[in-house]
């Protein structure tokens, strides 16, 4: 124990003991830190080589496994994108770093401005999953010889952006692809959208229903829209038959059945006889009925159900496909006029990439075994039953929109334990000061020490760090000599290799608004560093938010791991300074935007759309949005940042920026024009501290640290850097000068 011997003075060694510290016995006996605390092993390279390459990064997070076919490691050791899955070229890949230097760096060397955090949308992903997905069951259906086809729906609650709703109608239109809506406004926007849809396509209605919605629904079917009412409540039907004869539209009824089957992780809650929603047998018979004494059978088309989310195996997924379709024929001999089964969702996502049918965040199939199983499940019962194939339709929601968007953050600091050097000075303070019972338990420690007996050691340490709270508590000890004790028992555990080897890093981000499904459920994202991959990770790491709560810390990732092998921020050796270091969260383009909240007044991250290109970057940023400003957060709770800034403006010029605070009388030859010079510096004081306070309202509520810039555009407002369709001409009519960001609140 070098360090801890140079600095102890047997002079104040208790009466009755010796001190002999022997760094050198301690320090040949040393044990690794890893086998102590728990903690798993830093990386070491392949082979015992000292050699680091990007393939060993890819390897330690494996992001082959969750990432395949979207995203690699490159040569630079930075993430990249592969836009069109397994179809892209080397050329079309973009490089993660690039985009976010793009977004990041000021106007005036190019760049966009923007703040982070940033979600990075990426359409040619979204395009390449629903036509993987489309394909998938095309296969299927051509080689199980089914007689009918698939077109699925996307449920908008997994991502209601207006920008993804539009891409997935327009993206699917060829192949019928529709949307799902569980509320009146998800209705209203799944209606607007598919007016520019393929007219074939599905609007699958579920979710609770009122009169309005139903009307909605109804009105929809008016306006030549394929839409479905699902009933989830039996008494939803006396409302459709109702509002049907008043509005003279014949609608289209389906039914959600609860199944037997039941999915048992955490996803499959609403499954199984005692799910949330749908109706059991009995109550669909009674809805056969009821709408056969309405002389509307003919309505009844369509059979739906939802074993849960992340279906973990096709095992499970076949159970009940194969009990949906029995009912399904059951109705056709009922004399329903069954066109639709739509198996609601359930097509898991690999977050971990372990293929692994015993999590929550892993499958153990491939698109194209789901598809099979769908499809092979229901011909063989309808084969069986002599019942023609129906329209096969999923709600494949997760599937469709995780890939799409990556979460880019910052981490602009890391905590380190501080071990303080110990002076013998310090020491003889310490033990001076010490109670009887604490002096002998100082004694102990050092004579374990000598001995290199590490748990006596550590032991002793505590109690002695113990017995010395208690004595400040009691006011008998200092502050100094608490600290004291802090800093020997933390070069005690540090000596020894017991300390705790994982750091905090510091992000600027907030858990509950971006990554809301890992403090609510539990749920794991794939979380990795952007760039430096092709150097070896030197530390392990959890990640704590800017948020003031407990909760706000990322502390467990995928693979099982309670930290997460990360780099030094550069420029200060992983000690607490602000480098520029970059993490992705990956795979939470489905649900994360729409359960993120306002904690903190935290609002959401900058959103930038990039496409595939063939200039020079492989990427072209189509519209650039900067998160919300302060003001627009404020505006979320009810508060009016024009009113707090005329308030905040008038305090500002009553206590800040009146007279010259000196008390001096001047010459009555000199008065006018003290007075004159006075009240321009007043009047220029005052608009410094107008101007201080209006951009504090514009501006996110993130951290601006150096390497980023500060927003200039009129948070929430949007711009483009790009036209959609000419990816190299600039617009810059949407951005806001200096002046206009505070003017227009000023008095």
């Amino acid at each position: 124990m070098p360090a801890l011997a140079c600095c102890v003075d047997p002079a104040v060694t208790p009466p009755g003991y010796a001190l002999a510290w022997d760094g050198s016995l301690l320090a040949s006996a040393a044990v690794p830190v890893s086998l102590i605390s728990g903690a798993p092993p830093l990386p070491s390279a392949v082979d015992g080589g000292s050699h680091w390459s990007p393939s060993h990064s890819s390897s330690l997070y494996n992001v082959d496994g969750w990432g395949a076919p979207y995203f690699v490691v490159n040569s630079s050791g930075n993430i990249s994108v592969r836009p069109h899955g397994r179809a892209t070229m080397s050329h079309q890949e973009i490089d993660l770093l690039k985009i976010v230097k793009k977004v990041s760096d000021p106007k005036s060397s190019g760049g966009l401005g923007l703040q982070l955090p940033l979600i990075v949308r990426l359409p040619d992903v979204l395009k390449n999953r629903l036509e993987s997905l489309q394909s998938a069951f095309e296969y299927a259906i051509q080689t199980q010889g089914y007689k009918a086809h698939y077109q699925g729906v996307y449920p908008v609650k997994c991502n209601q952006d207006r920008f993804v709703v539009e891409d997935i109608v327009r993206f699917g239109s060829s192949f019928r692809f529709g949307l799902e809506a569980g509320s009146k406004p998800e209705l209203l926007l799944a209606m607007s959208c598919l007016c520019k849809g393929n007219p074939e396509a599905l609007l699958v209605c579920n979710g609770f229903k009122d009169a309005e919605y139903i009307s909605l629904a109804m009105l929809s079917r008016k306006m030549a829209l394929n839409t479905v009412i699902v009933l989830e409540q039996e008494e939803e039907l006396d409302l459709v038959i109702d509002i049907s004869k008043k509005l003279s539209v014949r609608p289209v009824v389906g039914v959600r059945a609860k199944l037997r089957t039941k999915h048992s992780g955490h996803f499959g809650s609403t499954s199984g006889e005692k799910g949330k929603f749908g109706l059991n047998t009995f109550q669909i018979l009674r809805v056969v009925k009821k709408l056969q004494e309405a002389g509307m059978l003919d309505c009844f088309q369509l059979l739906h159900f939802h074993i849960g989310s992340q279906i973990p195996s096709t095992s499970l997924l076949t159970d009940g496909v194969s009990e949906a379709a029995q009912i399904y024929c059951e109705l056709v001999r009922l004399g329903a006029n069954m066109q639709v089964i739509d198996i609601g969702g359930g097509l898991g996502i690999d977050y971990d990439g372990s293929k692994s049918a015993e999590s929550d965040i892993s499958v153990a199939y491939s698109l194209e075994e789901y598809s099979t199983a769908v499809v092979q499940s229901i011909r063989y019962v309808c084969d069986r039953r002599n019942v023609k194939h129906p329209v096969l339709c999923s709600e494949s929601g997760r599937a469709i929109v995780s890939h799409h968007s990556v979460l880019i953050f910052e981490a602009v600091s890391v905590s380190l334990p501080a071990v303080p050097a110990m002076s013998q000075q310090c020491l003889q303070y310490l033990v001076e000061a010490l109670t009887e019972d604490a002096r002998a338990d100082y004694g102990n420690l050092t004579a374990a020490a000598m001995r290199g007996e590490f748990e006596i050691c550590l032991f002793y340490a505590d109690q002695l760090k113990q017995r010395c709270v208690e004595q400040f508590k009691d006011g008998s000890l200092g502050i100094e000599q608490l600290a004291a004790v802090d800093g020997l028992c933390e070069l005690v555990s540090k000596e020894i290799g017991s300390s705790d080897p994982v750091r905090t890093y510091h992000v600027n981000l907030s858990l509950f608004t971006s990554i809301p499904d890992f403090w609510g459920i539990g749920q794991l994202f794939p979380i990795v560093p952007i760039h430096r991959l092709e150097e070896r990770p030197g530390v392990r790491g959890i990640l704590s938010d800017l948020t003031c709560d407990s909760d706000g810390k990322i502390d467990k990732f995928i693979g099982g791991d309670s930290s997460l092998p990360l780099h030094e921020l550069e420029g200060e050796g992983g000690g607490g300074g602000r480098g520029r270091y970059l993490l992705g969260m990956f795979l939470g383009g489905a649900y994360e935007e729409a359960l993120g909240g306002v904690h903190n007044l935290f609002g959401g991250p900058s959103v930038v759309r990039v496409s595939q290109s063939d200039g020079p970057h492989s990427f072209a940023v189509t519209r650039a949005t900067p998160g919300p400003s302060c003001g627009d957060v404020l505006r979320v709770m009810q508060h009016e940042p024009e009113l707090m800034f005329e308030t905040l403006k008038h305090r500002a010029e009553e206590y800040c920026g009146s007279g010259n605070g000196s008390g001096v009388d001047t010459d009555d030859d000199d008065h006018g024009m003290a007075t004159n010079n006075n009240h321009s510096h007043n009047m220029n004081n005052n608009s410094a501290l107008a101007s201080i306070l209006a951009r504090s309202f514009h501006n996110m509520p993130y951290l601006v640290v150096p390497s980023s810039c500060s927003l200039t555009a009129n948070g929430g407002g949007g711009f483009y850097y790009c036209n959609e369709d000419e990816y190299n001409a600039v617009v810059d009519s949407n951005s806001v000068s200096e002046d206009e960001q505070w003017s227009y609140c000023c008095a």
